[in-house]
């Protein structure tokens, strides 16, 4: 029997779910306005973060390829790993630099702190695994909790959204009252 990273490409496509062969194009798509954004990004910071006294960021720190050491990873795995560590890297460091930007020139709070949801709520696993690792079962499993959380995630918004909206018609109510 093959290993995950000596199957062909025919292999792999008949393996993968026809949605993700539909919205593959869509994501890969995302590569060049990502490459421009840290392109211009990058060179803000090397021109201005100097003019400005900021400490400049290093990518390195944000775009990290260690995934393709992995020996439970097919070759298109790999593929795939590549470019959302170098998408997910660009986002942090563009975040950093906007954010000591922001901290810079308007270091003011925000009225309203809203929680953000970050991917520290999605499953993840160690970096390394054993060798008879099953990557695609994992992933699987991972991919059914993400329905599962999506659902109850919509739930949970419609019930804080009718929360929000009956605070707002109270406060409303109150201040015509206070008037």
């Amino acid at each position: 029997m093959k290993t995950n990273h000596k199957l062909g490409i025919i292999a792999l496509i008949k393996r993968s779910r026809p949605i993700n062969l539909l919205t593959g194009p869509i994501i890969y798509s995302m590569f060049f306005p990502i490459a421009m954004l840290d392109l211009f990004v990058s060179f803000y910071q090397w021109t201005c973060f100097p003019i400005y006294g900021i400490s400049k960021y290093s990518r390195s720190n944000y775009i990290i390829f260690d995934r393709q050491e992995l020996k439970y990873l097919d070759w298109i795995s790999k593929f795939h790993c590549t470019y959302c560590a170098y998408s997910v890297g660009v986002v942090a460091f563009v975040r950093d630099v906007i954010g000591a930007t922001e901290a810079y020139f308007c270091p003011i709070k925000h009225q309203q702190k809203r929680s953000l949801k970050t991917h520290q709520q999605w499953q993840t696993i160690a970096f390394k695994q054993a060798d008879d690792f099953d990557f695609g079962e994992y992933l699987s499993k991972v991919r059914s909790n993400l329905e599962h959380s999506a659902k109850s995630d919509d739930t949970q918004n419609s019930d804080l959204s009718s929360v929000q909206t009956s605070v707002e018609s109270q406060l409303k109510l109150f201040e015509s009252h206070s008037v």
